[in-house]
This record gives C-alpha cells, structure tokens and sequence, in this order.
C-alpha cells in the first residue's frame, strides 16, 4: 500500500513556539491518542460537485480518485486515524454507492460500522433514502453543512457517546495532512465554544477565501465572505497572535477559514436545535452565534485546497509529483488494499511521474503525470501534464486482441497518442494516433456525446468514454 505526504507548494511560515495550557479534559497528562475517546469526527459527504462535474457524474465528491490510488474521502479519514480519532460519523448523499463501498471495503466496515475496540467505531450515515432515488427538491436532501449534522445530531446524544467532550466537522474533500488533536488540544486550552482551522494568507489569495478578524486573544469577532477593496483591508490582523513571526505576519494579514471546526458538544447540539432555519455553519451558525460563544481561530500552517473546481483538483494532482514525499510513516494516507501487481516499465522515460500499481508502460514518454492503477499506455504514447485515473479492471491481451480486430477500442492510451493537459476518468479508451493537447486554447467546451469536457483549458474525457483513431481535440 502506498502511503504519501500531502503536497506542500510554497515555503512555510516560521511558528512561534508557545507554552502548552491545560485541556478542559481532566486528564491532562494522557497523550492526545488516550484523550481523542472524548472526541468524535463528523465528516461532511458534501454537495452535488456540480463545479467538478463530469467526473461527479456517477459518484460523490468525496470518492472522485486522486493521487494515483487514493480518494479523497482517504485524506479526512487518514488524518482521524493517524490522530487517534476513532469515533467516526461520515453522512453521505449525492451519488454515494461507490463512496459508501470504497468506504467498506477500505475501512472494514460491517452493517454497523467498523469497531476499533471498545466504543470506537466509524460509521456510515446517509440522509433518509438511498441517494439513488433522491432528486434535488426531495426534502430528504440535506439543504447545508449544518443541516447535515443536524439530522443525526441525536446521535451525538446517544448512550455510547457519553463521553464525547468535542466535535471536530470535516469536509470529504479537501487535500491537507493535519493532526486533529493539536486542533482539539487548542481548543480545549482556549476554553473555546467554537474553533475554527484557519490559514494565513496574502493580498493575492484573500478575496478568494471567508476571512475573519480577529482580537488580541486570537478570538474571532468579524466574518467577511470573499471580501475586496476597502472590506478587503478591513480584515487584516495581526497574525502574530496566532503564532506567526514578524516577517511572515506581515506577508499574510489575513486569515480564512478552511471549512474545518471543534465544537464543544454541549454547545454545538444547543446551536442545531435553537434555530432549525439555519442549515449552514460557515454562513449562518458560526458568524450568528460569535457574540453569544467564544469563537476562536486556529492557525494551519501547512498545504491545504479545497478541491472544489476541475482546475484545482487537476493542479493539486499534478502538484503531487513535484514537491513533496509521498511516504510518511508517522502519518500515512490510507486507501483500498487491492493486492496488484508492481508497475511494469518497458523501454519507457518516465520523469517526474507518480505511476500506480498494476500499470504496463511500453515504449512510451511520461512527463508530469499521474498513472492510476491498472492502466495501460503503448508504445510511441506522448503524455505530458496528463492524470489518468486507471481501471478499475484488467483487460487481458486476448480480449484487447479482440476489441481491436472487432473495430473497438481497449482501455489505455493507444500507440502513437499524444496527450498534454488532459485528465482521462476512470476506464477511458483512448484509440490510437489520438491528439488531445487542446491547441486553440479553448477554455470551456461540452462534448458529452463525443465523451469530453474542456473546463479551465483542461480537457477531461469522460469515465468510459472511447475516443476514436485519429481524434484531434
């Protein structure tokens, strides 16, 4: 199984160091991993990824693929494990089957969730039907990220959840590595309602964010969404208070929020049931109630993105194979044991590439890519900037035989294609002598009958689509 850091793009910040505070929990010398049975994980399955679409077309925004092998509902669940979070909520919706099976065939799940020992467990949850027979104006559909929780929020009552001091809100994709319990260990010491994970940020990347401002103490006392101009400066602080030094405080006056909160549970169940009309948290629960509850900011210093656009998730992908180790012991990510065989590379140049288990690459070139599992790349095959996404069966050399000698195409990359800027879905046929290198610079295209988008000047072939010998896109 492949294990891999989360990409970092730019040079980090210097924290200041800072003296520990006791938690609200009674047993402050216990490490966070013997503390986090006080505190339970809510991961959010998020929207419709209408912005991702048509790689959401049959499934959630949390199991779109990525980095090779993984999903993105891998990196929240990874970073609950590797904190010692094991009481886990996941609440699905949109298209999620093929989340809901990745989630048990890689978490071991059961018809009551996967148990750890004790009382932990991870469990899955949908909103009322499956989502297969759900439409948009069903009353089923969960209408916000509050509202979600709030559905299940009798869970948080429940007799095995006595315990639970904290609630940690996490969305199922995003593309960060983090330890929660730090997250958690700050809140507690700031005798905090609400925390909320924040990044700084400079003038460039502000008014693409919900910023905060905040006081000497580091609470939050002002909201702005994706302000500009005069709001704009309005909302620059002091960064100091939240560990920056002089010089990076001054490069980044803002800080925004990254979607991610611990509440105290008490406090967050309250909040639900006061005010049934307010379903979402970032835009309606937490700016309302910051003058009733301490609300406080927590710094995140590290690489984070939402994945919420075709151009950012085709960017974070790429980003994978440049700047970062995918292997880290003391946090891996974790995904689905599938038990292939190694990447087989035969007379090919491969730089800077990232190719997953159960690949064949033959007499090819391979710049800047991304190589899902299974896949399969012929000779002459010119890739540059491409994330293929892989198989997600094997197709044998006598039944590729016979798809070509009927006139049809095999999956893989056929002989002689040239690819740049490209994501290819899961189980796409790319025929040979194919160009996709989007010449004319289009920026926007639907081509759903031909088995192609163009989103961002990035063109994405559909999953299972063919594209026929000789195509020039």
């Amino acid at each position: 199984m492949d294990h891999h850091h989360v990409p970092t793009r730019r040079a980090q910040p210097r924290i200041r160091a800072e003296v520990a505070t006791p938690e609200r929990s009674s047993d402050t010398s216990a490490s966070p991993r013997a503390q986090s049975s006080s505190v339970l994980a809510v991961i959010l399955g998020g929207g419709a990824g209408t912005r991702l679409y048509p790689l959401t077309k049959n499934r959630a925004k949390p199991a779109v693929p990525i980095g090779g092998a993984y999903r993105l509902i891998d990196v929240p669940m990874s970073n609950c494990i590797n904190s010692g979070i094991s009481k886990i909520y996941i609440l699905t919706q949109f298209n999620s089957t093929s989340l809901n099976r990745h989630l048990a065939r890689t978490y071991n799940m059961g018809t009551s969730g996967v148990r750890f020992g004790g009382d932990s467990f991870v469990e899955v949850r949908r909103a009322g039907i499956l989502a297969a027979n759900q439409t948009p104006t069903t009353d089923a559909w969960f209408q916000g990220t509050a509202d979600a929780v709030r559905q299940y929020s009798w869970l948080f009552e429940d007799v095995k959840n006595r315990n639970v001091q904290d609630i940690v809100v996490l969305s199922g994709d995003h593309l960060y590595r983090m330890d929660y319990m730090k997250f958690v260990e700050a809140h507690r010491a700031s005798n905090a309602d609400i925390s909320i994970g924040c990044l700084p940020v400079d003038h460039t990347r502000a008014s693409d964010f919900g910023l905060m401002k905040i006081d000497g103490e580091g609470r939050i006392v002002d909201f702005a969404e994706k302000p500009r101009g005069a709001a704009l400066e309005a909302m620059a602080v002091d960064t100091t208070v939240l560990g920056l030094d002089a010089e990076a405080a001054a490069a980044n006056p803002f800080i925004a929020s990254m979607g991610i909160y611990v509440f105290r549970k008490d406090v967050m169940i309250k909040l639900l049931k006061d005010d049934p009309s307010r379903n979402d948290f970032g835009g309606e629960i937490i700016p309302q109630s910051a003058k009733d509850n301490k609300v406080m900011a927590y710094l995140f210093n590290g690489y984070w993105e939402d994945i919420g656009t075709i151009e950012s998730f085709f960017e974070s992908n790429i980003n994978l194979t440049r700047n970062f180790e995918f292997h880290d012991p003391k946090g891996p990510i974790y995904t689905s044991p599938r038990f292939l065989p190694p990447a087989k590379i035969i007379r090919s140049r491969v730089t800077d590439a990232v190719v997953s288990h159960g690949s064949l690459l033959r007499d090819c070139f391979v710049d800047t890519s991304i190589i899902g599992i299974r896949s399969r790349i012929d000779k002459g095959v010119e890739m540059k900037e491409v994330l293929m996404m892989g198989q997600d069966y094997f197709e044998s050399n006598e039944q590729r035989a016979e798809l070509i000698a009927s006139g049809q195409v095999p999956m893989g990359v056929g002989a002689n294609s040239k690819l740049t800027r490209v994501i290819l879905d899961k189980n796409a046929r790319i025929a040979e002598d194919v160009h996709i290198t989007n010449p004319e610079g289009v920026q926007e295209a639907s081509r759903e009958e031909e088995g192609y988008f163009i989103r961002s000047g990035i063109v994405v072939v559909a999953r299972n689509a063919t594209i026929k010998a000789g195509t020039r896109i």
